[in-house]
């Protein structure tokens, strides 16, 4: 990655000195079946300020041809240096430059990636651009701020299509030339190519206002008989009439096109009209609904970038929080409160999923202000955070609480009227809010933008002898930032809800008061409880979760939740209850065996499938990586245990059934439970109403063959049953989990010692090889040092979401003791890292620290326990 960086300081001077007016770019695609490199033709014109100013034009490329500059052919040799082209002697007013390069395709997922499909052998192609990779395709100045329009010509194989930012000429050209008309005015990195013999369907989105937009999805044919384009649709549909309603102002691209693709590194990317969306998103299999869920949020999230983001763009990278966290947020609300929409729980989804990613983000050493410093792009190249999605988005929604929802739409619509197709800073999107609700917002922002950290809300609460309260505050902590955090710890105001519950006569957690105050940003604030009123069983702070904080029960709350936990009639308390749990747990203030056994007492009445899921992976972690080493063992039996007889308990065919059927395969580990794995494969062994199908079946062979039981025959038989990109990845997942040095040392070699493995594949690779049963981590633990001796090579010369897989995703995380803190600690002193690569190997290590913390705190309640 030499050589690639921007600076934000380079990034304003060429702001102050160009105005970008329009590019035309002309691709060579048709050897694209071949794959190697592509004739790259860019023709920019500019406006520049200053006669005889000095600037540069950004370019990675295998080679430069030609590089025209106001009609003058420039020296290759001596202007091309460092992707980039030192453009020297500009005219004021006016200028045009022309360069003619080969540039290659990527199997990384940055750039034009290039993909062969193994059902028909065809290759399929796509950008992806976010955040400096249109550069990769053709000569661009590769900022946010300086927008042009696009012009795109490609030439691309007979029988393909060519689909961008801009509608699909039509009928498809005979000489296999797709002359494109210009876009509006947008950013490099939304700028989009999707190539290839791509299935699709098509439809568009009507309303009574006459207005028509043409909607397509494409996807592989191999996915086609999968596609459920009517449900994909109704989803968008539903969005464009709210986003529209609540944004005032019309789609403002002249078609809309969803393209699902393989190994896409992202969940999706909102280029302007041609949203990209990785593949998986298309279900081979029985799933829940929550993956469905998911999918909507993800449709929604990018649709509401077309307005917020690429409509109106940040002026640079500090402000890409503000584009994801708006596009979040809105996606959210949209769920919750379309007209029709199947999702009307999603803020439980939020709590659950985006807020416990938050909390995570914000307590490792790296946590940053949600409006962070980005120097530069290895700065913002990091920072797709859970700081960045999910806090800003917690944020936002607090901001909603506190202005009022229409208030801060109105705010939103003038916001868009007054800088379509322009780019701006946060201060225009505040300074539109303020006029619209009436409220100062600096302080606001100061308090919850520009500082890091999370506040702990816990209520104090006294009452008589007859059990009446007789006083009710919430204290506020700020709990010191982490070792070598930037900044200091603050209070802060909030807005939250309090909520009263008690049982009724069924058994049932009801609210029966709820509360909305102001918590000063003080480190108590009395809450105007009624007089003489009865304690009720359960005071739950930031119910309805208006605010962003982690908060605590009082001990008789706690003592009720945790016997009625799954008696909550709602799904949010629910959520925010099994959230300050595990939030507990980590923090080693729950010790891992309770919250276990919380869990197990609560989850068969936990009605929301998507919660069901997360709290199966979090028992599953807590119990690998945070219990006490001698009682692990001990606790994933009891685990597994209760996963098998709520599989064989669950209604046939549910979502539960299949939830089950996964958590038990994830964790199966005595020869009887992989015995049933095994008679499941092979049908020698059925649970009534469980389809054991084609994802279904690889759970069990990557279970069994992690466990020894599934060795290269059995993985080769799999895999011949399901020839697909999906059943590859699925493979070479399971071969790199065998438990034996031979299958290490493989896996290994195939990721670190060579380069040449796709992004996907890479990525299944290390998922397969770190596994954290006994014989694996014992297997596992020589790589510690290995890693140490790799990782700085591998982030020097990889790219940068190549190199990122593993530098988070082999550090020996599995491996929590002392010792691995040592070692990381030792590399960081010799090894002088960047400050991004420092940046992921802090976080790591933050996470055996964490470990180390929470395991002390279970072997300590064992020993209270035991001497009780």
């Amino acid at each position: 990655m030499p050589g690639t960086n921007l600076t934000r300081e380079e990034a304003q001077q060429r702001a102050s000195l160009l105005t970008v007016d329009a590019y035309e770019i002309e691709l060579d695609l048709s050897g694209a079946q071949e794959g190697g490199t592509y004739r790259s033709v860019t023709t920019v014109r500019f406006e520049c300020a200053e006669a005889g100013a000095q600037t540069f034009i950004d370019l990675v490329a295998p080679a430069v041809h030609q590089v025209v500059l106001n009609g003058k052919s420039l020296d290759v040799a001596a202007v091309f240096r460092d992707s980039r082209i030192t453009l020297k002697h500009l005219e004021a007013g006016q200028n045009d430059l022309k360069v003619v390069a080969d540039c290659a395709y990527t199997n990384t997922g940055e750039g034009l990636h290039r993909f062969v499909d193994p059902v028909d052998q065809q290759a399929y192609l796509y950008t992806q651009f976010e955040v400096p990779d249109a550069r990769r395709v053709f000569a661009s100045f590769e900022q946010p701020d300086l927008k042009a329009t696009f012009q795109f010509t490609v030439k691309a194989p007979s029988g393909w299509t060519v689909i961008s930012n801009s509608p699909t000429p039509s009928p498809a050209p005979k000489d296999d030339i797709w002359v494109f008309e210009p876009t509006p005015r947008i950013s490099t990195y939304v700028t989009a190519l999707i190539v290839g013999p791509y299935h699709s369907v098509h439809s568009s989105y009507e309303n009574e206002n006459g207005q028509s937009v043409p909607l397509g999805i494409y996807c592989r044919p191999s996915l086609a008989e999968f596609l459920d384009a009517d449900a994909i649709f109704d989803v968008t549909r539903q969005g464009f009439d709210w986003f529209q309603e609540k944004f005032d102002y019309a789609y403002p691209f002249a078609k809309y096109d969803q393209l699902f693709v393989p190994e896409f590194n992202a969940g999706a990317m909102e280029n302007a009209g041609a949203v990209t969306i990785r593949d998986q998103y298309i279900f081979r299999s029985r799933t829940t609904d929550a993956a469905y869920e998911r999918r909507a949020e993800t449709i929604l999230h990018e649709l509401a970038h077309m307005w917020f983001g690429d409509l109106v763009t940040m002026e640079w990278w500090n402000d890409l929080w503000l584009n994801e966290s708006f596009a979040t947020y809105t996606s959210v609300a949209c769920q919750a409160h379309a007209p029709g929409s199947k999702w009307p729980h999603s803020w439980t989804t939020f709590a659950n999923a985006e807020k416990t990613w938050a909390y995570r983000q914000d307590q490792l050493p790296s946590t940053h202000p949600i409006m962070a410093d980005i120097r530069d792009l290895d700065d913002v190249l990091v920072n797709f955070d859970g700081i960045t999605y999910a806090k800003g988005a917690s944020v936002l929604k607090q901001l909603v609480a506190y202005v009022g929802q229409d208030e801060f739409f109105r705010g939103v619509q003038a916001y868009f009227k007054a800088h379509a197709f322009g780019n701006t800073r946060l201060s225009d999107l505040l300074g539109a809010l303020e006029k619209t609700s009436g409220r100062d917002l600096k302080t606001w922002s100061k308090a919850w933008l520009e500082t890091a950290g999370i506040n702990i809300l816990r209520p104090e609460i006294e009452t008589d002898a007859d059990g009446n309260v007789t006083s009710f505050a919430v204290r506020q902590e700020a709990p010191a930032l982490p070792a070598g955090a930037k900044g200091a710890s603050i209070l802060r105001p909030h807005r939250i809800a309090v909520g009263c519950y008690d049982l009724d006569g069924a058994g049932k957690l009801v609210r029966t008061n709820r509360i909305e105050l102001d918590i000063e940003a003080a480190e108590l604030t009395e809450v105007p409880f009624p007089s003489n009123t009865p304690r009720p069983a359960v005071i739950l702070l930031n119910d309805d979760d208006l605010s962003y904080a982690k908060v605590r029960l009082d001990a008789e709350s706690l003592a009720v939740v945790t016997a009625h936990i799954g008696d909550f009639t709602e799904s949010l308390p629910r959520a925010l209850c099994w959230s300050a749990a595990w939030d507990m747990t980590r923090d080693g203030e729950l010790a891992t065996r309770d919250y276990l056994a919380l869990v197990l007492s609560g989850i068969g009445k936990e009605s929301d499938i998507g919660v069901v899921q997360s709290l199966h992976r979090q028992a599953k972690l807590a119990l690998e990586l945070y219990a006490a080493p001698d009682w692990r063992e001990t606790g994933l039996a009891r685990w597994t245990e209760a996963t098998l007889e709520h599989l064989r308990a669950a209604e046939p065919g549910s979502d539960h059934q299949v939830a089950w059927a996964r958590a038990f395969a994830a964790t199966a580990r005595t020869d009887a439970q992989l015995d049933l794995l095994q008679g499941l494969l092979d049908g020698t062994e059925t649970v009534e109403g469980l389809a054991v199908d084609t994802e279904m079946r690889w759970a069990f062979v990557g279970r069994l063959a992690a466990t020894g039981r599934a060795d290269e025959k059995v993985i080769a038989a799999e895999l011949e049953r399901d020839k697909t990109s999906a059943g590859e990845l699925h493979a070479a997942s399971a071969r790199a989990a065998r438990p034996t040095a031979e299958a290490k040392a493989e896996a290994w070699g195939s990721v670190i010692e060579s380069d040449k493995l796709p992004n996907s594949t890479q990525e299944a690779v290390i998922s397969g090889f770190v596994q954290t049963d006994p014989a694996q981590r014992e297997l596992l633990a020589p790589y510690t040092e290995k890693y140490f001796a790799a990782v700085k090579g591998v982030w020097e010369s990889r790219s940068h979401e190549m190199a990122q897989q593993i530098a988070v995703g082999l550090y020996p995380a599995v491996q929590v003791s002392r010792a691995t803190l040592d070692a990381t600690d030792a590399w960081l002193e010799s090894a002088n890292p960047n400050a991004a690569l420092r940046r992921l190997v802090l976080e790591s290590r933050a996470g055996i620290e964490r470990a180390l913390k929470a395991q002390a705190a279970d072997a300590a309640a064992a020993g209270a326990a035991a001497g009780a």
